[in-house]
């Protein structure tokens, strides 16, 4: 499988299948492998691309880090979008990989027809949305780890899916604490508009780290976004919920276009 070159580092990722792209970024916990089943469900239709951002899974740094700029990552989607030569890719974010997939849109809307921001702000700077996400975040630290990503009923009635989750993020050398700047100098509501990228916000009903309110409350605040909340569906949406998740990206696929008819 390809690697890229991306500022000291050398980005893993695969692409499968064919048709029209959606490149998935996965979140502090993941890493290419996160996503083996979108890449099974969607491939026959869709064009899907997984990466592993720096310090994470299979990429290789030049030198060793400690810290990593959440602002930065943005540049290691980029460096696979030129590599395959994608147009029109529909980036996907999955909780902190949001930042990356809306930075890299909005760096590069050549390549980038549309974002969604998967449970998760993409680091949006506005005054309301930073106040409602710093409360929601106060509510999911009261949890254990493992209960903000999938629900109680999944966690005991899939023991097995649900160690194997856990195992995921000891494949990485980062890990959340070493991740740096994530809600810092992100772009404002008007630079989103401006850039003519398509955004939309996936949420799950039961996301213990992000509310429905929260979510809903930046797609009105962004005007032109889409919206889609999936019924009974943790912030580990993709995991534990996978049909629903499938469905709900390629319907978006499907539907997001990168520029308005002339």
């Amino acid at each position: 499988m390809p690697y890229v070159d991306s500022d000291g580092a050398s980005i893993y990722y695969e692409r499968h299948g064919a048709g029209p792209a959606i490149v998935l970024v996965h979140g502090s916990g993941g890493h290419h492998a996160i996503w083996w089943q979108q890449v099974a469900a969607l491939r026959d239709e869709f064009t899907v691309v997984t990466l592993d951002l720096r310090g994470f899974g299979k990429t290789d740094l030049s030198t060793p880090q400690t810290e990593f700029d959440g602002q930065a990552f943005y540049g290691d989607v980029v460096a696979v979008l030129d590599q395959e030569d994608l147009t029109d890719a529909m980036v996907v974010g999955q909780s902190i990989g949001s930042v990356a997939a809306l930075r890299a849109g909005l760096t590069r809307p050549d390549r980038v027809g549309a974002v969604v921001l998967g449970h998760s702000l993409g680091g949006i700077s506005h005054p309301e949305l930073k106040e409602l996400a710093a409360a929601d975040r106060a509510e999911a630290v009261k949890l254990p780890v493992i209960d903000r990503l999938l629900t109680k009923p999944f966690q005991q009635d899939r023991a097995d899916l649900t160690f194997l989750f856990q195992q995921m993020g000891t494949f990485n050398i980062a890990t959340m604490q070493d991740l740096r700047n994530l809600d810092a100098n992100g772009p404002t509501l008007e630079e989103i508009q401006e850039s003519g990228v398509k955004v939309a916000f996936l949420a799950g009903e039961k996301d213990a780290v992000l509310s429905v309110k929260t979510v809903t409350r930046a797609h009105e605040l962004l005007a032109g976004s889409h919206l889609e909340i999936v019924p009974g569906a943790p912030h580990s949406m993709y995991w534990e919920t996978p049909e629903r998740y499938n469905a709900a990206l390629a319907h978006l696929r499907r539907t997001l276009t990168t520029k308005e008819a002339a």
